[in-house]
């Protein structure tokens, strides 16, 4: 018995190492990338923004919080715990690594030919497709319906492999749907500043709409009272980020309207 008692302790052991690690090394490797690149700029070009430097480790910290060690373990039991990883890596850590400006660095650090190749890749149709907001919105908040209104939810703690495909989703999703919001790196593909504020209040509602449905209407597997708190923090913690998002926005179309608005009161005589 205790024989059989130290073999299921083992497999389960074994069962919450290997998806940890594997959401976990991409996030390290993507650290230690950065890192190299901002060494290799810093020698070629002028001194690469720390502010910079410190936004992408924030966001990889914040994504190895929500995907191993501790709150990661939580969540499987703790729906709370789930939706604040939730919030770390689908909503926070994409925020802080787009305005890192990663694909900016990389064009500065690669050589010529690789660095051709990149642009060549931004520019592609698939990249501007993917990058249209309303593409990314649906990619982002839709999948999140799905999960929470679906038995994907529950299935999800069943499958290893659905686990992590779903995680990783999640933040390349968000990555995605702060990158086609706010334009910190180069974008060939540029939507106007209306448009992108039409979906991003259209997401944002979405967004919201989504955590009130989950705290009446509790994922299966998940209790009443777990639901509520989950739901709760989705809805105020998910504001925090926006604020955020709608922040950086709208100092980007202020700044970018700022010289016509100048002409224009010059015109006019004021």
């Amino acid at each position: 018995m205790h024989e059989h008692s130290g073999h299921t302790d083992h497999i389960h052991t074994v069962t919450e190492f290997v998806p940890q690690f594997v959401l976990f090394l991409p996030f390290l490797i993507a650290a230690v990338i950065y890192l190299v690149a901002v060494i290799l700029s810093n020698r070629k070009h002028k001194q690469w923004p720390i502010s910079r430097t410190i936004c992408w480790n924030a966001g990889v910290l914040s994504a190895i919080t929500a995907v191993a060690g501790p709150l990661a373990e939580m969540a499987h039991g703790d729906f709370t715990v789930h939706m604040l990883n939730h919030i770390f890596l689908g909503m926070l850590a994409p925020l802080l690594m787009v305005v890192a400006a990663p694909m900016t660095l990389f064009l500065r650090t690669l050589p010529v030919s690789n660095a051709r190749r990149l642009s060549k890749i931004l520019k592609s149709a698939l990249f501007r497709v993917i990058t249209d907001p309303i593409v990314a919105s649906l990619l982002n908040v839709g999948g999140l319906w799905i999960l929470y209104t679906t038995r994907l939810f529950e299935v999800m703690h069943e499958n290893v492999v659905l686990y992590v495909l779903i995680h990783f989703h999640v933040f390349l999703a968000g990555y995605v749907f702060s990158l086609s919001i706010i334009y910190i790196d180069p974008i060939p593909h540029r939507t106007s500043y209306v448009y992108r504020s039409i979906v991003l209040v259209t997401a944002l509602a979405a967004h919201g709409i989504l955590s009130k449905y989950i705290y009446a209407n509790p994922p299966i597997g998940v209790t009443k009272a777990d639901a509520e708190q989950g739901g709760m923090l989705m809805y105020y913690g998910g504001d925090t980020i926006d604020v955020m998002l709608i922040f950086i926005l709208c100092l980007q179309w202020y700044r970018a309207s700022r010289p016509r608005l100048s002409v224009a009161v010059r015109d006019s005589g004021f």
